[in-house]
């Protein structure tokens, strides 16, 4: 770069450290104690410190906590990953920055998953999705077609181009060898990374939940023998689909296993959990399939792993590289060679955190999710239609969907580059203490007995309902915010109508009692009692006003007031009112106020803010437990 006259100073040149790469001059290097000072000076302004505090106090207060306890600091820094080993290239055992070296140049594979019911429809829509930018294609058996259908619905698909990915809870041996007599009647060699699909603990999983799977009975009885997918009394099932599945997929040269943990993402569980139950039931699939003979690097290439993608990019990032490191240390456990031990992996955007209401979001969310997916390595994502909560998705919102992923590919570039998250101290850290958690928790299952006990005897379930208590505890709280279900909610809007679709899995959504609360609207509104003029009272008038309407409760508001009788002059007889004012009003008349209120007939007086010396029936401020607060106020409503 040339000076010139009043312009920038030659770059001055500094040699950088072996091994690293310099990009910055000398004094435009910051400090951690920079860092501190800066950070210190915006809390101050936010009084969440003081003038007395200490700046290192920033990393406390901006630290936050995962659900499996991990600490994430709000800025990484080298020295909070010098006690890691950083893992070597992308393509090297043990794989945390990728199965293979390079991406492939079509990035990652766009599979969308269709479920029915209906057979014509089916078929159509899967050559839509094939011809606007999908690769592969999943196709969900049981909610309304079954392993007959398979030859019509895939009658003009090119199962030698486009990989297909069956999931069949219900006859998973029956589907498999339908999927393998249409791919030998083409006479063809199926497409890499066809997958037949077994999946016996998801599959029970999904189908009887916890607490079938924990029914009373001795522990090689019926509740035992459920979650193993056969009857008591014997029969096939379970064990014997798997190996009946794999041997085909063998002889098919398919992949033939799913372990599919977003059947447990699905009933809430952690990130830890997630991967802890992936890789106790990847190692259960192992046991059977070798002890039936089948050598460990052959059972190692029938599997892939399908994880959920969440509206947390970071975890969700850990979470793939996690997944991949740990996969590779239990096959080198188990004896099998590195190149054996590469996960393929398949992410799902999640089903708990979209929503019902205002699910247009839902499109922001999957973004997100997607995008954290590619970057974390995934070799196939799954991008759900913004609608999938409400029923089957329309063409518009698959075609959302799909492109999605065509956008971050095509345009955006993400899948270009292998791990490009590989080096951020970040997300080193954050792999690290993952696969940590994760490895603790495949202990737990092990101790149990597998992943079979530990899902009947209801020790696993424990630990999910703990996560999901501390969970509900944070949306309550609204300390863990959903987008137009507890933050700006939308009362007035008119969602999209969809077919219902069987309830066939067991999902629940994060937001399931905000949503509660929406599908009965309150039958009367809360009068809002607005206090002084309206810049006055605008921040508290609109958070009590959000607040209601995440609970279904529409409020009517006073205005512009100067005074009790302009309140009184707009009320009308409503049972709830709630105050919205500054401080300064409410100690000024809002006592006045409050007493004038019950004289007109108000039967509960709320006050928005942290109620002094003003006696009122209930009040609302941040930190407040949302749901608790709009169950008694709809209470008094009834």
């Amino acid at each position: 770069m040339s000076t010139v006259e009043g312009g920038l100073e030659e770059p001055q040149e500094l040699e950088p450290e072996q091994g690293s790469l310099a990009l910055a001059v000398e004094q435009d290097r910051a400090t951690r104690a920079d860092w501190e000072k800066a950070a210190a000076a915006v809390l101050r302004k936010a009084r969440r410190l003081t003038d007395e505090d200490d700046d290192a106090l920033v990393w406390e207060k901006l630290a936050r906590t995962t659900l499996d306890g991990i600490t994430v600091t709000p800025l990484g820094t080298a020295a909070g990953i010098a006690d890691l080993d950083l893992p070597p290239a992308p393509g090297v055992a043990p794989y945390t920055r990728g199965r293979e070296a390079t991406r492939p140049e079509t990035g990652w594979d766009n599979r969308p998953v269709l479920a029915g019911p209906d057979v014509k429809a089916t078929a159509e829509q899967v050559l839509v999705d094939l011809e606007n930018g999908a690769t592969s294609v999943w196709l969900e058996l049981g909610q309304g077609l079954g392993p007959g259908d398979l030859a019509p619905v895939l009658e003009k698909v090119y199962v030698d181009l486009a990989p297909v990915v069956i999931s069949a809870p219900s006859e998973p041996l029956a589907a498999a060898q339908a999927l393998v007599e249409v791919i030998r009647e083409r006479g063809v060699e199926p497409a890499p990374g066809t997958n037949l699909g077994v999946d016996p603990v998801g599959d029970a999983l999904r189908r009887l939940g916890f607490e079938t799977l924990a029914a009373a009975g001795p522990e090689e009885g019926e509740g035992r023998a459920r979650l193993e997918g056969r009857s008591s009394t014997g029969g096939d099932g379970g064990s014997d689909d798997l190996v009946a599945v794999a041997r085909l997929a063998l002889d098919a040269g398919t992949l033939g296993v799913v372990v599919d943990a977003t059947a447990l993402h699905d009933l809430g569980a952690s990130d830890a959990q997630e991967l802890g139950y992936s890789l106790a039931a990847g190692a259960a699939y192992l046991r059977t399939l070798t002890e039936a003979g089948i050598a460990i690097d052959d059972a190692l290439g029938l599997v892939e792993f399908r994880y959920a993608a969440t509206d947390e990019q970071f975890p969700t990032i850990a979470k793939l590289r996690a997944a991949r490191r740990l996969w590779a240390r239990v096959a080198e456990l188990s004896g099998a060679s590195p190149e054996a031990a590469g996960q393929r992996q398949h992410a799902v955007t999640s089903r708990p955190m979209m929503s019902a209401y205002d699910p247009w979001v839902n499109m922001l969310r999957t973004t997100v999710a997607a995008f954290a997916a590619g970057v974390g390595g995934a070799d196939a994502v799954t991008v759900l239609p913004f609608d999938a909560a409400l029923g089957a998705p329309d063409a518009f919102a698959r075609r959302i969907a799909r492109n999605t992923s065509s956008l971050l590919v095509s345009e955006s570039h993400v899948g270009k580059v292998a791990d490009p998250a590989g080096g951020s101290y970040a997300v080193e850290r954050l792999t690290a203490d993952l696969a940590e958690a994760g490895w603790a928790e495949l202990g737990r299952i092990e101790d149990a007995g597998g992943i079979e006990a530990a899902l009947a005897d209801g020790s696993l379930r424990a630990r999910v309902d703990d996560v999901v208590a501390r969970r509900d505890d944070q949306v309550a709280h609204r300390s863990r915010p959903l987008t137009g279900l507890s933050e700006f909610p939308n009362l007035g809007e008119t969602l999209p109508e969809r077919t219902k679709l069987p309830e066939t899995d067991a999902v629940r959504r994060y937001g399931a009692a905000y949503e509660a609360l929406r599908d009965e609207p309150a039958a009367r509104h809360v009068f809002l009692a607005t206090m002084g003029s309206v810049a006055a009272h605008t921040a508290r008038a609109t958070f009590a006003g959000n607040l209601f309407a995440a609970g279904g409760v529409a409020v009517e508001t006073a205005g512009a007031t100067d005074g009790v009788a302009a309140v009184l002059a707009a009320y009308a007889g409503q049972p709830v009112v709630c105050l919205a004012g500054t401080d300064a009003a409410y100690a000024e008349w809002g006592a006045d106020l409050v007493a004038a209120l019950r004289d007109a007939g108000a039967t509960r007086v709320i006050l928005a803010g942290r109620p002094k010396d003003i006696e009122v029936d209930d009040s609302c401020a941040v930190g407040v437990d949302a749901l608790a607060f709009l169950t008694r106020t709809r209470e008094a409503l009834a």
